[in-house]
């Protein structure tokens, strides 16, 4: 086997500087205020001012997703003139307990 001159050897770091490779990698965050399940019919229906109604009330935390994956509860908040999210819990990944 030869060896590539123009390679680079990363050797693998212990602690929490084995993760700056990954620490400017984008990831989806999706934030689910409720879902809702319609026919077809009633979408082609939609217009402006159409109000879909939501399987959550007011108040309830909202789920918060990074790739695909429940990682967090939160509660919307107003930040300006934007709306935010407020972390209240991290869950863990299944089969262990939510950390609050």
């Amino acid at each position: 086997m030869t060896a590539d001159s123009n390679a680079t050897v990363v050797a693998p770091r212990s602690g929490a500087g084995s993760l700056d490779l990954l620490l400017d990698v984008s990831l989806p965050i999706i934030i689910e205020v409720g879902r809702a399940r319609s026919t077809v019919q009633e979408v082609l229906r939609f217009e402006v001012g159409s109000v879909v109604p939501l399987d959550r009330r007011v108040g309830e935390p909202v789920d918060v997703y990074v790739s695909d994956r429940r990682v967090a509860e939160g509660e919307v908040v107003v930040v300006g003139e934007r709306l935010g999210v407020r972390i209240t819990a991290l869950v863990a990944p299944q089969g262990e307990g939510e950390t609050r």
